[in-house]
Formats: C-alpha cells, structure tokens, sequence
C-alpha cells in the first residue's frame, strides 16, 4: 500500500532562502527514485513566519526506507536541521477521503 508522508519545516527567522534552497534540491532527487510517486513543496505564511512543507508518496515501505538511505537526503538532514527553530515535523498520512494522490 502507498505510504504518504506529510513533512513541516519552521525556518530559523532570516533562513528562509536556504531552507528553501536545500528543500528544492531534494525534489528532483527524490522524484528521480524508483519508488517515489509523488514529491510536491509548499510554502506557507503562518502568523508571519515562512513555513515550508512537503506531501510524499512512496509505493510502499520499501521505497521509504530507502529513500532515507540516499546520498542527497543524507546530506539535506545534515545541512537543514541547524536552520530550523523546531524538529522537522513528519507525518505519516491515512487516506480517509480523498479524491486523487
């Protein structure tokens, strides 16, 4: 069964730009793997801060597992963590009613 994950990022105030570049760097990455489905980027204002998010599909738990195995998320979790002001925050979606993913 698909595995959708629903990702949030809290940038440090005035890291924003590199949050975001380093962000845009895992989408084609990520795309680009064999289990991935889907990989989208969202930027939000919430209260004044810039919030950046991603929806993920992967085929299955496999396609998860080793998505966080690869080169270029190694490196993202390496550079983005001290730009955030809280943890990533990562959910694991259940499908109760949607029209497509």
């Amino acid at each position: 069964m698909n595995k959708i994950v629903f990702v949030r990022f809290l940038p440090k105030a005035g890291h924003e730009a590199e949050v975001e570049a380093i962000l845009r760097i895992m989408v084609p990455n990520t795309r680009a793997e064999p289990g991935n489905l889907r990989y989208d980027l969202f930027k939000a204002d919430h209260e004044g801060r810039t919030l950046f998010h991603l929806i993920e599909r992967y085929r299955d738990d496999d396609a998860v597992a080793f998505h966080r195995e690869t080169d270029h998320y190694k490196a993202y979790r390496a550079s983005i963590l001290p730009l955030l002001d809280d943890p990533i925050g990562v959910s694991f979606l259940e499908p109760l009613d949607v029209q497509s993913l």
